[in-house]
């Protein structure tokens, strides 16, 4: 299934597509939840229910074109857990900067999110920002706490997929060593435009990633590429630290950011990002004023 957050009735609301290019509210197939927060900690209670209901929707379904979609989890239930330097051509491509070529485990940070930025938002443009960058990932929502767990485990507790942007100001990352001011400035997690649920992605790690800043191809790869799959974050992220329901993985970006070029062309305002991921989706976001 895919689930989406749309703004009617001035209020958010969780909605499922029922068909190609038809959504359905939950609360009108007869569930209720508050937010898709609760939707993912209740899935397992309501997935059949959901399912029977979208087979036969009594509610007038609403069509996605022309809904408000909004970021399909607006607010986080903590920091979004990221991996970094996650695919070969990411590291080759950025070892004057930093090497990591000899790495031999995962590179994890955390980015944070007051709000996480719309499908169709608009990605600030802050004065002291001088090297914005974009970074195509494909995010993996949870759907049950988990503590100390196997890849098998790990694998078990995954809701679905997502699309996420992990903009980054690269002048901000490098000042401070660490990278957690220059990837989390209010407006610099576009995510959607939906979640798809596991059953619908038959194989995580084929799936084509693109990034293009104003229709020119940047990025370009699979998710076959990754170094840390899933499963492993998850489980090595768990050993002694409790994952939340609804936690946000985001797993790395592949080559071809702005920062890796050798001569860099950052984002400047008005200029379009289209992040695309097959099977889920794409993120349209336009650099502008906060």
């Amino acid at each position: 299934m895919r689930f989406y957050t749309i703004e009617k009735d001035n209020k958010e609301q969780v909605a499922v597509e029922i068909e190609n290019g038809k959504l359905a509210l939950l609360e009108s197939l007869g569930i209720t939840v508050c937010d898709m927060n609760e939707l993912i900690r209740r899935y397992e209670e309501l997935e059949n229910a959901i399912k029977g209901a979208c087979k036969a929707p009594a509610a007038e379904s609403l069509d996605l074109a022309e809904c408000r979609i909004l970021a399909p989890i607006p607010v986080p239930v903590g920091d979004v857990l990221c991996l970094g330097v996650n695919y070969r051509e990411h590291i080759e491509e950025t070892v004057h900067i930093t090497d990591f070529t000899k790495k031999k485990d995962a590179v994890y940070f955390s980015k944070h999110a007051n709000r996480c930025n719309d499908p169709d938002g608009v990605i600030p443009a802050y004065e002291f920002v001088d090297c914005l960058d974009y970074e195509v990932e494909l995010g993996v929502v949870l759907k049950k706490d988990v503590l100390s767990v196997s890849h098998e485990e790990a694998h078990d507790a995954i809701f679905g997929y997502t699309i996420v942007n992990d903009v980054s100001a690269r002048n901000l990352q490098f000042k401070h060593q660490q990278w957690f001011r220059g990837k989390s400035l209010d407006g610099y997690l576009p995510m959607g435009p939906c979640i798809v649920t596991k059953e619908e992605i038959p194989d995580a790690y084929d799936l084509d990633l693109f990034c293009y800043v104003n229709e020119e191809e940047r990025q370009h790869s699979n998710t076959s590429k990754m170094i840390t799959s899933i499963e492993e974050a998850i489980s090595e992220l768990s050993q002694g630290m409790t994952l939340k329901a609804g936690t946000i993985i985001a797993t790395g970006t592949p080559g071809g950011v702005a920062m890796g070029m050798k001569n860099p062309v950052y984002l400047k305002k008005g200029d379009k990002v289209r992040c695309v991921i097959k099977g889920i989706g794409e993120l349209i976001n336009t650099v502008g004023e906060k």
